[in-house]
């Protein structure tokens, strides 16, 4: 049996499966995968006003996210304008949003060399022991295992711990 936050997943339909999604997981992929057509501080927005959370609470999570990810600065740019690295804050950011009890994370270092990633797996390390939350991160990257609690590692199709 799966569990999320105590939730079970069991008996879920889909549109339940969907809330539980969007309110209790959160999502950064191997690219930042943000809408080009929203300014960085409109991609967090957008994500709380799917959730249906107040416009207030929304706005002061983004900020202190912005904030806490040192893209404060570049709130009110678009996609384009970004390096690899901030794009990648700014999915950090996005994924935390919704205050989740987990974080998936495919390969979100891939696209980066290898101080921007040592970076970004910290800050993934840094918001799960303050939030205390959980993160699960797939990655081809060993130098980014210190970061980790905990190691499994996929042998033939089957899930072996160790490092």
């Amino acid at each position: 049996e799966v569990l999320i936050d105590g939730e079970s997943l069991k008996d879920k339909d889909k549109s339940a499966l969907t809330q539980l999604r969007l309110e209790k997981i959160g999502f950064m992929f191997q690219s930042a995968q943000l809408l080009p057509y929203l300014k960085v501080e409109e991609q967090l927005l957008y994500v709380a006003r799917l959730a249906k959370l107040g416009t207030k609470e929304s706005k002061q999570r983004a900020d202190y996210l912005l904030k806490r990810l040192g893209i404060w600065e570049r709130r009110n740019q678009y996609p384009e304008a970004l390096s690899g690295g901030e794009k990648q804050r700014v999915a950090i950011a996005r994924a935390w949003m919704n205050k989740p009890a987990i974080l998936f994370a495919d390969e979100p270092t891939a696209s980066l060399d290898f101080k921007r990633g040592k970076e970004v797996v910290s800050m993934i390390a840094d918001e799960v022991k303050r939030e205390g939350k959980a993160a699960v991160m797939v990655t081809h990257d060993e130098r980014m295992l210190e970061w980790c609690d905990r190691v499994l590692h996929l042998e033939e199709g089957v899930l072996v711990e160790g490092v």
